[in-house]
């Protein structure tokens, strides 16, 4: 399960770099010196300082965005005629492409809610989902915290009519190698619209909101390692030293993966990297969702379930190709489902798929695997339940400068 999120991290760090050879492409440097740029950055901005670089510049990466966001929301409609043009104008648009407009089809309906559903259960199934809650001061700072989370789902919704506002304003992606590059439009789209100073302002806010969680990311991934697999199976008596060391080392090789997911997999739409993250990381939510709340399952029959839905998704991502071209892999996370002869146009996630092969084998195999030993639950009731005051539960020490934080 640990080496399944750190596989899963992986291509949701590649988007990270993605946005970063963006800005740097559409401030006019082209070839692969971008993606080699945003690399050597991320791996600096990480190894030196572990988890305290994304940590003391996250305010900042929060506040930077927000204002672009803001600004931008509001400046560009303005510019263009209001929300009520880049709307006619967008569906104009795609009606025009083909496409039926800024709605949904009646097909897209169930692709779409299980995108929505699917991604929202694999959300905290990631590495570094819980890395924030345990680097926290205290119970009361996540609390705080939690108080803004809103915020950002407005911040997103804002982010997404970006992509409408560039139609509105005729905007092209930058041309890389003679090729339109559609990871590109918005940085485009702020150059276009912006003075010159708050389109710089705009792709620092990129870049850092890039970083940031990229960095949180590689180090969650090099934890998992160090605590799931190193210690306990190659070095039970490891030091935190030594374990910081080769958590550094790992967020390395995990970056270095993210690179090569960006390079090998070649996605035209960045946000593919996170949705194909996703469908490998939901693989996992059978064993551990029925794993807390019952223990009916046998380990080997979820095992089998894990391995056999994961095989299944990866081999329905394969099969899924690029817009225009039939002959390629990896195009999509959208399964039609006139696969299964089916006479629609319909499609759901393959996550979704994958999760209900996963369960209907770990339900199938468990009465098989009854007779096979069921292994040892070590857990105890303080390892679910513990609040403040209970036997065991204290603060701990606040790290002082030069320990390892990673």
């Amino acid at each position: 399960m640990a080496i399944t999120g750190i596989v899963a991290t992986m291509p949701y760090i590649a988007l990270q770099l993605v946005g970063i050879k963006a800005v740097i492409e559409a401030m006019g440097i082209g070839g692969e010196w971008p993606l080699l740029v945003a690399f050597l950055v991320l791996a600096a901005f990480t190894y030196s300082s572990g988890l305290r670089a994304p940590a003391l510049i996250a305010f900042v990466k929060d506040t930077l965005i927000f204002v672009v966001v803001f600004v931008a929301v509001i400046y560009i409609p303005y510019k263009l005629g209001g929300f009520g043009h880049v709307f006619s104008a967008a569906n104009a648009h795609f009606v025009a492409a083909g496409k039926g407009g800024i709605t949904l089809a009646n097909a897209q309906y169930l692709g779409y809610s299980t995108l929505a559903a699917g991604s929202a259960l694999a959300l905290f199934l990631y590495p570094h989902s819980m890395t924030g809650v345990l680097a926290a001061k205290n119970r009361d700072t996540v609390k705080k915290t939690m108080t803004f989370l809103p915020a950002y789902s407005l911040m997103l919704g804002g982010l997404a009519l970006l992509g409408y506002m560039a139609i509105a304003a005729k905007v092209s992606p930058v041309l890389v190698n003679g090729k339109a590059d559609g990871n590109t439009i918005v940085p485009a789209l702020f150059h276009a619209m912006f003075p010159s100073w708050f389109a710089g302002i705009a792709f620092a806010a990129i870049v850092i909101g890039a970083l940031v969680p990229a960095a949180i990311m590689s180090i969650a991934a090099a934890n998992t390692f160090t605590r799931d697999i190193y210690r306990p199976y190659f070095r039970p008596n490891a030091t935190a030293h030594e374990e910081a060391r080769v958590g550094k080392l790992v967020s390395l090789l995990v970056k270095a993966g993210a690179l090569a997911a960006v390079l090998f997999l070649n996605v035209q739409y960045a946000l593919d990297f996170q949705l194909i993250g996703g469908v490998v990381i939901i693989q996992i939510l059978p064993a551990v969702v029925f794993g807390l709340y019952t223990g009916w399952f046998h380990r080997w029959a979820l095992l089998a379930g894990w391995a056999i839905g994961m095989g299944a998704s990866l081999w329905m991502l394969w099969l899924i190709p690029k817009p225009l071209l039939p002959n390629s892999h990896f195009g999509g996370s959208l399964f039609a489902l006139s696969h299964f002869g089916l006479n629609t146009k319909a499609a759901v996630w393959v996550g979704i798929i994958g999760v209900l092969i996963n369960i209907a084998v770990a339900l199938i195999l468990t009465p098989i695997f009854s007779r096979l030993p069921r292994g040892v639950d070590e857990t105890n009731e303080a390892d679910y339940h513990a609040e403040l005051g209970d036997p065991g539960v204290h603060a701990l020490p606040v790290q002082e400068l030069g320990e390892p934080l990673l």
